[in-house]
């Protein structure tokens, strides 16, 4: 099994490899909210106010923390698509992401690079997931693209949601599959509620 700690020198090849679509962002979170910035599917928009800085480069050069974002209006020239096993194809509109963070102010690989790169390397031809992540697939293509790797095929599924309508999660101490089959729950019956397809992706 592949574990993303133990393949940071990769992932960090990967970003030196988009580094003329980067730049530093020293932006908090406060900051961006206090800029009353529209929302994406991931939450506010980042409205750009690190993009063109005149003084990014000493910034970085004399060790101010920052994160490092694409600039999706630079590096999305081409047009791409994806497919998905329930929906069919997608036009991809990495835009509607805004200038996301591929490395945080930490140092640490966001999840959109590190997952782009760990698929490719382990030959993964079709991508299984929530529905929840269909909306970065667009980012996701565009990673692919600019840093030469294949495209998966990808299959979305609808979230299983408890009793009260809300999407099981760990953080909300959701049931796991094991304390499922502890409770014994059948097989057959944790299958039926992930067969029916994900709502479509709004456009």
């Amino acid at each position: 099994m592949r574990v993303q700690s133990a393949h940071t020198a990769e992932h960090a090849a990967a970003l030196e490899q988009l580094r003329p679509f980067l730049y530093p962002c020293f932006c908090s979170r406060a900051d961006i909210a206090a800029a009353a910035a529209p929302q994406g599917p991931e939450g506010p928009l980042y409205p750009g106010t690190c993009r063109a800085l005149p003084d990014a480069a000493s910034r970085v050069a004399a060790g101010e923390p920052h994160a490092w974002r694409l600039d999706v209006q630079r590096a999305a020239t081409a047009v791409l698509d994806f497919t998905d096993r329930h929906h069919g194809r997608f036009r991809c509109m990495p835009a509607a992401l805004g200038d996301v963070v591929l490395r945080r102010n930490s140092g640490a690989f966001a999840y959109h690079l590190c997952v782009v790169v760990d698929d490719a390397a382990q030959g993964v031809t079709l991508v299984t997931r929530g529905d929840d992540l269909l909306r970065v697939t667009d980012l996701h293509r565009l990673l692919q693209h600019l840093l030469g790797l294949p495209a998966p095929l990808y299959e979305h599924h609808r979230l299983i949601a408890g009793p009260d309508g809300r999407r099981l999660a760990k953080r909300d101490h959701a049931a796991t599959l094991r304390a499922m089959r502890q409770a014994g729950a059948h097989p057959a019956d944790i299958l039926n509620q992930l067969r029916e397809p994900a709502a479509p992706r709004p456009d």
